[in-house]
């Protein structure tokens, strides 16, 4: 079972970069789904959905996902109202961790104060339809990537990245680990010192030039 609130607190210490930076699995979602509220940082599981210019899936979404996920939503990318101030305010009652849309958002006035993290593609006055079902807790798209239900979702300053739930510990404790190397470079770049101080630049570009396989590594100890 994934200890969620672990991750919360492995993910205070790091950001998205660091984690993005630990593995080619992880999913970047398009930086079109840009944050509409006051709070930017999520680190939750996907509650999904899939619609087409229509609310009700998002209604019942936020009704129904466990307190502490995130409701992911596939809209197709359409500008096409799919949650707005009410429904917000909603998974803020219910304990939500956040709502991100592929499709978009109205009432920004009020979003702007927002606690809970919403993000969007777009912003429009005009809201959807609500004549349909939609799917719950299903494999969907958002931003061009896949979200699967319970997937882990992390969003910070830097942007949202997906991750299989059952990598997230290994890849938050390496970002770690990345955050603390990244520190050491940036006392040497304080103290004076250049990118050849920290990284092997000169033995990478020999190792290109030659045709040789190399890797641009941190040298700072």
């Amino acid at each position: 079972m994934i200890d969620h609130a672990a991750l919360a607190g492995l993910f205070a210490q790091v950001d998205t970069t660091a984690v993005a930076d630990c593995g080619a699995e992880v999913r970047a979602v398009a930086g079109a789904v840009r944050l509409r509220s006051a709070s930017v940082r999520i680190c939750a599981p996907a509650f999904t959905v899939r619609t087409r210019s229509d609310i009700f899936a998002v209604a019942r979404a936020v009704e129904a996902a466990p307190p502490g996920s995130v409701v992911v939503v596939d809209g197709g990318g359409a500008e096409t109202a799919l949650a707005g101030e009410l429904f917000a305010r909603a998974a803020l009652s219910r304990g939500l961790a956040g709502l991100v849309v592929d499709g978009a958002v109205r009432d920004v006035a009020y979003l702007r104060s927002c606690p809970l993290p919403v993000y969007s593609r777009h912003v429009t006055p005009k809201a959807g339809t609500a004549r349909h079902l939609g799917e719950l807790a299903v494999p969907i798209t958002c931003g061009g990537v896949t979200v699967s239900p319970g997937d882990t979702v992390l969003a910070d300053d830097e942007g949202m990245i997906v991750i299989d739930p059952g990598d997230a510990e290994r890849l938050l404790r390496a970002a770690r680990d990345v955050k603390a190397t990244e520190a050491r470079a940036v006392r040497v770049l304080e103290g004076g010192g250049t990118l050849s101080d920290c990284m092997n630049i000169a033995e990478h570009q020999a190792a290109l030039a030659a045709g040789t396989p190399s890797g641009l590594r941190f040298l700072v100890p």
